[in-house]
This record gives structure tokens, C-alpha cells and sequence, in this order.
């Protein structure tokens, strides 16, 4: 039997739903122009292909604009061109392009795996994008290669209901901030989602799997498992056109987790502000400020600069310095609390806080226990005699082997500039060039650093103001 307060949630979730369902659906006008506008896209890049006599195979619409399962406010069209798969990857680019710039106004170059065109068409935004028209999904030649094995095998199998389910779903992980699996955010894509309420047969059926889900969650038979999954994996959800991929790579345990709890809270307190998202707030420097001082902490500012890289490769080399970075600090003994990472046109910004400014002039570095053969190494490496040892080599109450050291650079500043020439920030960062390390005191305000201060000392739950949490029922 349902308990009374899992009735009266799902019927309120219900009236919720179908209210968030009806305004996110587009109008009868917009299908229409979409639809028409979709056809004279593969009609007239079709007979621009036959003109230059390009070795076009195939011109299809596909994604979210195919599908109708799109939020009104991020409608794009993805019109992919797909070339013979032998095809040579300078030709490809080279007619792909070409194509594009023949069916699409104001187009400008845009960069992912290799480059594409975004342009207007009959009022729309479209990305022309080429790949290969390969036989066997499993095994492409570009990452858009199997697009058109995902829009077959989800077309004929969303009905116009679990479309409206799917963009529920969508508008949902928006406003948590976690829908979107570029680099920058680390979120669910648009194909996993659609995958997901798929798979559980609406979005409230999504929700009710999410909220008893462990990280690593695991949604095929370990036998069916793709193969080389790294280790800190979110989400393993084989591609259904592809057993060899995990759709859900991109996803972070962060952002997993967020959904995992806020699936729970909202089937407890079903409410509108769910869907509605709400801007981040931006913190300045002063604001940060006052709450250090609250804190009684400490934040050191690293400041880059920014390479010529697109979004996807940029952020996973910043989250790398941002690692190497505060990792550092923590080991020599200023105590981690947090940190975090951001970029703006003009650069790049890691954000390390830590308990102390300035670490013990002494540091213990613990060695193996006095039985193992490396014990010898570790007393060859710190002999008593050497400048900056303190004290020791000793054996601890554990029986341990441990060392004291003399900290040379005692400022959390100071050390790191000490040490970044060494760390390994990224293959396209440099620690030379153009770098400033200063106390968030000194540290010039930019975009990139509000945002980096905003991820550092905003720590919440994205959820309304007025949800306080599901409650523990007994």
C-alpha cells in the first residue's frame, strides 16, 4: 500500500508536471516552421552538392530539433553532413565547409573534434556539421558518426508523451545545472537523458530510480559493460547503437550526485521552482573577502593565461592545474578546505583556500614501517645529516619510519610559485608565462575570478528556497 504522503506528492507532482509539460511544449506554428525549415535544409544542401558535384552520401536533421524533444529557448538545428567513409579528413573539412557556407547565412567557424558552421536559416540557428557515413556505429571515424543510428533507434520509440516526459526531464537537470555533458559543465547530454527516461518510462519514473542510486552507478550487466572505463566513472550506461561506448562519460560524480539527492527532495515537495532556473549569484572579491574573513581562512589566487583552445580541451587542462595545485598545497601542510577553477577571454583563474596562510616551519614526512625493505631507501634519502632535516630519521609509536624537515618557503604564495614550474598543469598551460600568484587581497577582480570565488564559497544545493529537504520517514 502507497503511504499517504507518497500519494498526496504524486498527485501534487502531477499537477506540477502537467502544468511545466504544457508551457514547455512548442506551438503548432513553431513544429511547423521547424518541420518545413528542416526539409528545405536537406533540399537545398542536396542540390548545392549535386552542383559541385561534392561526394555527399547523405544531409539529415537530427538531434533535439528532429525529435521535438528541445526546450523552446535552446532550439538549434544540427544538420549533419555525412560524406563517404573513406573520404580523406582534409576533403571532408574542405566540402563539409564548403557545403555549409552555401545553405547558411552569417556563417562563422566553430570548433569541437574538427571544425563546423553555425549559421541562420529560414530564422533558425543551424550547425552544419560533417562525418562519415559509416556502416557500423561501433566503429566511427568522428564522434558524430553514430548520430544517425541515435535518431533511428529514438524516433521510433519516443511517443509524443515520453517526448513531453523528456523535456520535463530536461528543464528539471537545467535548473539543478547539470544538464549539458560539455567540458565546462560535466553534465547528463541530451542523448543520455533521452536514453534515461526511456529506460524508466517518464521522467518521474527517472526520479524514482535516481533517488536510491550509489556512485558508481551502473545501469547494464557487468558482462555488457564497455571495456576501459576509468576508474572514478559517474554513470555506465552502454550506447544502444554502440557496446563499446559509455554514453555517459562525461557525466561527473558532482554533478550525479546532485541529481541523486535532488531526485528525493523533489518527489518529497513537489513544487513550479523546480523548473525554473534561477541565475547564479556572482561573487565579488569584496563579498569573498568578508567571508574569508568569517572563515578564518586563507585563499591564494593563480592567475594564467588563456591558449587559443575551444572550451572542450581548455577546461579538463584547467581542472588538471586546478588539481595539481591545491593538491600541492595540501601535502606540504597548509590544510585543503577547497578550490576551485575559471576562465574568461582575458585568462584563466585557480582558487586555493586553505586553514593557514603561512604552514609550521617544520614538516614530518612519514616513511613505510621499519620492517619493509624500502624502509632502507627512505633512510638513505633523509640521512641526519643533510641541511633540512630537523630531527630524525625516528621510528614512530606505530613503528613507522618519519623525518622533520625544515619548510623553506612558509607562505602559501610563495610556495606556490615555488613549486608550479614543477606541477603538471595542462599540456597547453604554461607556468612561466604570464602567471601571478597573489592573496585574494591582491588579486586583480575579473569575470573569471567572481565565478572561480562563486564555486569556492557558494557551496549549496541548487534547489528552491523553499524546499528544506526531503523528510526521513519511519
Amino acid at each position: 500500500m502507497a503511504h499517504p504522503a507518497d500519494r498526496g506528492s504524486d498527485a501534487e507532482a502531477d499537477r506540477v508536471e502537467s502544468s511545466i509539460a504544457a508551457s514547455l511544449a512548442p506551438s503548432a506554428e513553431l513544429l511547423a516552421r521547424l518541420e518545413h525549415a528542416r526539409s528545405r535544409l536537406v533540399e537545398v544542401v542536396t542540390e548545392a552538392a549535386k552542383r559541385r558535384d561534392s561526394p555527399l552520401v547523405r544531409a539529415l536533421v537530427a538531434g533535439s530539433a528532429a525529435r521535438a524533444t528541445f526546450l523552446a529557448d535552446r532550439l538549434d538545428i544540427d544538420l549533419f553532413l555525412l560524406f563517404p567513409a573513406d573520404l580523406p579528413d582534409d576533403r571532408l573539412r574542405e566540402e563539409g565547409l564548403a557545403l555549409g557556407r552555401e545553405v547558411l547565412s552569417q556563417p562563422t567557424m566553430r570548433y569541437a573534434e574538427h571544425p563546423y558552421l553555425r549559421g541562420t536559416f529560414e530564422g533558425f540557428t543551424v550547425d552544419a556539421v560533417p562525418g562519415f557515413a559509416v556502416s557500423d556505429p561501433s566503429r566511427p571515424r568522428s564522434p558524430v558518426d553514430r548520430t544517425p543510428f541515435h535518431q533511428a533507434y529514438l524516433a521510433t520509440r519516443e511517443s509524443p508523451a515520453l517526448v513531453s516526459e523528456i523535456r520535463l526531464a530536461k528543464q528539471f537537470l537545467r535548473t539543478l545545472g547539470v544538464y549539458g555533458s560539455e567540458a565546462r559543465t560535466e553534465g547528463f547530454s541530451g542523448y543520455v537523458l533521452e536514453l534515461l527516461v526511456l529506460q524508466f518510462g517518464s521522467f518521474r519514473g527517472f526520479l524514482h530510480a535516481a533517488q536510491s542510486w550509489t556512485i558508481p552507478v551502473r545501469l547494464v550487466p557487468p558482462e555488457r559493460e564497455p571495456p576501459g572505463l576509468p576508474e572514478h566513472v559517474a554513470l555506465v550506461l552502454t550506447d544502444p547503437v554502440d557496446p563499446h561506448r559509455n554514453v555517459a562519460s562525461a557525466l561527473s560524480r558532482q554533478n550525479l550526485g546532485t541529481l541523486i539527492v535532488s531526485a528525493r527532495a523533489y518527489l518529497a515537495q513537489p513544487e513550479p521552482a523546480w523548473f525554473e532556473p534561477r541565475a547564479p549569484h556572482a561573487l565579488t572579491k569584496e563579498e569573498a573577502l568578508h567571508r574569508i574573513r568569517g572563515r578564518v581562512s586563507h585563499v591564494t589566487v593563480v592567475r594564467l593565461a588563456r591558449p587559443d583552445l575551444v572550451d572542450d580541451t581548455l577546461y579538463p587542462q584547467l581542472r588538471k592545474a586546478e588539481r595539481a595545485v591545491a593538491e600541492e598545497l595540501g601535502r606540504a601542510g597548509f590544510h585543503l578546505l577547497g578550490s576551485s577553477s575559471a576562465a574568461d577571454p582575458q585568462g584563466l583563474v585557480v582558487a586555493v583556500e586553505v586553514a593557514y596562510r603561512s604552514r609550521p616551519g617544520v614538516r614530518v614526512r612519514p616513511g613505510p614501517p621499519a620492517g619493509l625493505e624500502r624502509a632502507s631507501d627512505f633512510l638513505a634519502a633523509w640521512p641526519p645529516d643533510l641541511p633540512e632535516v630537523v630531527q630524525g630519521p625516528y621510528v614512530r609509536p606505530d613503528g613507522h619510519l618519519a623525518v622533520e624537515t625544515r619548510a623553506t618557503e612558509r607562505d602559501a604564495e610563495a610556495f606556490v610559485r615555488s613549486v608550479l614550474p614543477r606541477l603538471s598543469l595542462g599540456r597547453n598551460l604554461s607556468a612561466s608565462t604570464g602567471v601571478t600568484v597573489t592573496s585574494l587581497d591582491d588579486a586583480e577582480g575579473t569575470p573569471a575570478l567572481s565565478e572561480a570565488l562563486r564555486l569556492l564559497l557558494e557551496k549549496r544545493l541548487p534547489w528552491p528556497a523553499s524546499v528544506r529537504g526531503p523528510a526521513t520517514r519511519r
